[in-house]
């Protein structure tokens, strides 16, 4: 961690540095919450007053830590979510940066902010994720020390929570495209198993695609199942003795 926001042995400053950082960091076939991790590590080393870090996630009724660098943090947020409100929450739904400068004094969460303090966060940061749709969340920074985050810090904050925004919306698309394959996939097994179980009742009762399909559209109506349940159950059953039942 550094204690201010001078340039580096190389003469970048720490905002340059930490654009560096991040820019070296791979987004795709990682799992979120290692990039996440790494993520809160570089604001951990790199934001001046940072002593712990972590990313909240929000997704309909369900909030979590996603990643955490420091206990303080995952401590203090488990302490809103059990609240209600506080910072790091109303950062997250708000799209607000909030930044608390002295906790001892803060009167904004009258039911989070002394224990927050007593916990050994004396100033915090919340910076809200360029995340839209389903998922939002929070960038957030706790401080030892009272004011512990200057204008120079808070730069590096944001950019720190940009891409931690790009981090979750890369993985958003990903489950995106896996959970539409998965449907492409089922919705051609269905498919599938529909035309073979047509084929099989053209044979036995020698009528048409049309007709053979109206049948199991009737009997899917009769049971109350889905199209392709019937299908498959013709299809399990094709070769024991029987016929399909008149319909």
């Amino acid at each position: 961690m550094n204690s201010d926001s001078g340039s580096t042995p190389e003469g970048a400053s720490a905002l340059t540095q930490a654009y560096r950082r991040l820019g070296t960091m791979v987004l795709v076939d990682r799992k979120l919450v290692d990039v996440l991790t790494e993520i809160v590590e570089t604001a951990r080393d790199l934001v001046p007053g940072a002593v712990s870090v972590s990313v909240t996630l929000i997704e309909g009724q369900y909030l979590h830590t996603a990643a955490h660098s420091g206990e303080l943090s995952l401590l203090l947020d488990e302490r809103q979510y059990r609240i209600g409100y506080g910072p790091c929450l109303d950062a997250s739904r708000s799209g607000t940066e909030l930044h608390v400068r002295d906790m001892a004094h803060e009167t904004r969460w009258p039911e989070y902010t002394p224990g927050a303090a007593a916990a050994g966060a004396a100033s915090s940061l919340s910076i809200p994720l360029p995340v839209q749709g389903r998922v939002v969340g929070a960038l957030n920074i706790y401080g030892a020390e009272r004011n512990a985050f200057p204008e120079s810090a808070i730069e590096i904050a944001r950019a720190v929570a940009s891409f931690a925004g790009a981090a979750v919306v890369n993985a958003m698309v990903l489950e995106f495209s896996q959970a539409t394959a998965m449907q492409m996939q089922e919705a051609m097994a269905s498919r599938a198993a529909i035309e073979q179980a047509k084929g099989l009742l053209m044979g036995q009762r020698r009528c048409s695609a049309e007709d053979a399909f109206d049948i199991l559209r009737r009997i899917s109506q009769d049971t109350n199942r889905k199209l392709r349940d019937v299908a498959q159950d013709l299809l399990a059953t094709a070769a024991g003795p029987g016929d399909v039942p008149d319909q």
